[in-house]
This record gives structure tokens, sequence and C-alpha cells, in this order.
């Protein structure tokens, strides 16, 4: 068998790894180690390549983003932000028709920016405004479907986890990415908030009201959500305007939120060691995955199937924009089965030689940074797109009451709003490179 063919061999091989629920990093750290084997008939390459890999991989300067920002959210989260944000937008918007549901939105793009992952603003959220959906009458697979789609924000709007990596893969400039993303991230806020309006007035009985806030509460509630505003503006207009790296921003904003979080008398030693243990923990699965994915690109390297890809793609006659959006329907066919930092580990080493071969009237890295803020967004509808979304099984695992089937009638109304924002990216990209031109 020819390396090509190995090559090409691995994919159905990794996903039948995945479906016997292996750990992804552990799938893609087989595939790359084995495939290698059988490619050389030696074990010396692939045991040269484990002492190297490791050292080479892990020595990235940029990776320390990484804890720095989970380490951030776990700050964020102990200091009562969630709370915060969540009981002033409240506040403003839960006298209206859907109006408490467009709140938790509303405080998950808020916690978005200071937390970096989606999974944890899901979780965060749910605890905080589950029980306040419920308890003012919103059905249950409304509720849990408006917290998935939220919850989805924390990837989106900077910082971002996804998007740091995704910035290594490609050379990319780490800032520049968190600007591109700024506008996307309030065009989905704004774009799940309409879906919500439309959604209350198609089905009235899922969602009820409560009374009015005095305006005097409506500024107190406020007044608690400047912590948030102060450790976004710091971190990321920090970097931005070339105040500190990337790295140090990422410092910068765990430090802030510790200091928070101290003088709000929510951190205890035994609050700051579970913090440190979450963020060793949520780093070691993260970094696994990573490494997995590194040796597995190493293989697909080694085995020129990028190169043989990229070459097809243009012996086909395919449109630039014809290949896009066939790249972008494996975007989604992926987020059924995976994660979303292993979709982009996986897949940009390999589609990357693709995209910037294509002629779109941009530079190379405006069509790096806009491709990036659309595969996210893109990588966003698999976390909700049924039948095994990431983040429905998140919410849904909060409350056990509500069957899943009700939360997949309702979250397809936020995968079309998803869908019709892509779309507008994919038609305007200077909504993406605004702030970098």
């Amino acid at each position: 068998m020819s390396d090509l063919a190995l090559g090409y061999l691995s994919f159905p091989v990794l996903l039948i790894l995945i479906f016997l629920r292996a750990p992804i990093g552990l799938a893609m750290l087989l595939c790359g180690i084995g495939g290698l084997y059988l490619a050389t008939g030696s074990s010396t390459i692939f045991m040269a390549r484990l002492k190297s890999e490791v050292y080479s991989t892990f020595s990235n300067y940029n990776l320390s983003i990484i804890p720095m920002f989970l380490l951030m959210g776990q700050f964020a989260t102990l200091s009562g932000m969630s709370q915060a944000l969540f009981r002033a937008a409240q506040s403003w918007l839960g006298h209206r028709k859907g109006g408490m549901a467009m709140a938790a939105v509303g405080a998950c793009a808020g916690f978005g920016a200071i937390c970096g992952s989606s999974l944890a603003t899901a979780a965060t959220m749910s605890r905080v405004a589950l029980p306040e959906l419920r308890k003012y009458g919103y059905s249950g697979g409304f509720s849990t479907a408006t917290l998935a789609a939220g919850g989805t924000l924390g990837i989106l709007i900077p910082p971002s986890v996804i998007l740091v990596i995704y910035a290594m893969l490609t050379d990319q400039n780490i800032a520049k990415l968190f600007a591109a993303a700024i506008l996307p991230g309030i065009l989905a806020a704004v774009g799940y908030m309409m879906t919500i309006s439309i959604y209350v007035r198609l089905y009235p009985d899922q969602a009820g009201t409560q009374a009015p806030a005095p305006y005097r509460a409506r500024f107190a509630a406020l007044m608690g959500v400047w912590p948030v505003l102060l450790v976004f503006g710091l971190v990321v207009g920090g970097i931005y305007l070339g105040w500190f790296t990337p790295t140090e921003g990422a410092a910068v904003g765990a430090a802030g939120t510790a200091c928070i979080a101290l003088f709000s008398g929510a951190l205890s030693w035994r609050v700051l060691w579970n913090s440190l243990f979450e963020t060793a923990t949520g780093t070691g699965m993260i970094f696994f995955i990573v490494l997995g994915a590194a040796f597995y690109n190493g293989f697909l390297a080694f085995t020129h199937v990028p190169q043989e890809l990229s070459a097809w793609v243009g012996t086909q006659g395919f449109s630039p924009w014809a290949a896009i959006i066939l790249i972008l329907m494996l975007y989604l066919v992926l987020g059924c089965l995976m994660d979303s930092l292993s979709m982009i580990l996986l897949t940009v080493p390999i589609l990357w030689p693709v995209i910037s071969a294509l002629e779109l009237g941009m530079t190379t890295e405006e069509i790096a940074i806009w491709f990036g803020i659309i595969v996210l967004i893109v990588v966003e509808v698999g976390l909700i797109t049924p039948p095994v979304g990431m983040n429905l099984f998140i919410i849904n695992s909060m409350d056990k009451e509500t069957p899943i089937t009700a939360t997949y009638r309702a979250v397809m109304f936020f995968v079309a709003s998803d869908l019709v924002r892509v779309a507008i990216l994919l038609l305007f990209p200077a909504i993406t490179l605004v702030w970098i031109r």
C-alpha cells in the first residue's frame, strides 16, 4: 500500500476509534504513531518523533495563553460575574416577551468576553439562568436550546482559546484575530435575540414575562457589571493597542479576575486550590489533544495528503467560492462527530494550503483571518447541531426533566440563525476585516 493510500485510510480508522468512544487525543495519537510505523516499517522514526515532538510542541510560548485564559474563566465564575451579568440583563429585558431568554444570551456574550470556552460558558450560565427561566414560565426545550446557543458565544467573542490555536496553526497574529471576532460576535448575539423574538411570536405559550424593574434597580444592576467591562477592556484593548503581548494579556486578565474574586470575598484557599486544579485538568485535556493532533498531522504530511488534496481541488475546476462552501459543509458534518478543538487541530493543517491558494481578492493574511472567523462560527453550529452537539448534552445534563428531543426542536431556530450569519459574513468579508485593514 502506498503512503498516500495509507494516509487516506487513516481517516475512517480515526472515525471508527471516535465512534468506539476513544478520547479524541488518543485516537489521533494512535493513528499518527501507527500510520508512521506502517509507512516506514520501523519503530525508529516514530520513537524519534515521540522524543522530539513533545518538546517542540509544548515549548511553544504561545501555548501558555491557554491555562491563563482558563484560569481567568475560573476566577470570573467564582467572583459572581456571571450572576451580575444575568441580573443586569434581566432587569432591562425581563419584562419583554422572550426578554428573559434574551437576557441569558446577553449574559452569555458578556461572560464569553472573559472566559474563552464555549462549554464553560454554557455550563456556568445554565446554573445562573436556567432556574430563573423555568420560574417565569419558559418551557424546558426553549430554555435549554437558548442556553446551548448562547454558550457558543464563549469561543467567538474574544478572548477565545480556539482562536489562539487557529492563530498558531496558520501563523497569524492573535491580536488581529481577536479584533476580527468582535463584530461577528456582536452579530451573533443580536441574531440570537432576533431568533428568540421570532420564536416567542410563533409559540407564545413557550415564554412568560416578569414585572418591569424600576429604573433605579436597573441602573444599580448595571453598575454590577463593571468588573467584566474592566477585564475585557484591559485584556482585549491592551492586546490590540500593543500595551502587552497576548500571553501577557492573558496573565493580566487572570491576575485581574483573581483580584476581583479576592475583593468580593469569594476567594478562599480552598477555592483557589479548586480553581487551579480545574485549570490544570482542562489544560491537560487540551494539551493532550494538541499532542495527538501534532502526531497525526505529522503523519499526514509524511504521506503528502495535504499537498495531494490541494492539487486535486485545483484540477477539478471548482470556483473559489464553491470550494469554500464545500469545506464549510465538511465542517458541518464533522461538527456532529467531534468537538471544536479537535476539528480545528485536525482539519486546518490539511485545508489551509487549499484555502490559501484560492483567488478570493484578498491578501493571504486577510484570507486567513476571515476564514478563521467563518470556521469558528461553523464550529459553533456543530456544538448545537443534533444529534450530538456537545453544548446540547451539557445543558440537558443540568435539566434532566427536559427531553433532549424538545431541545432539538427549539435549537434548530438558532442553527438557522447561525447559517444566515455565515452567509452574511461570506458575502461581506469587510464585516470581519474592518478592524485590521
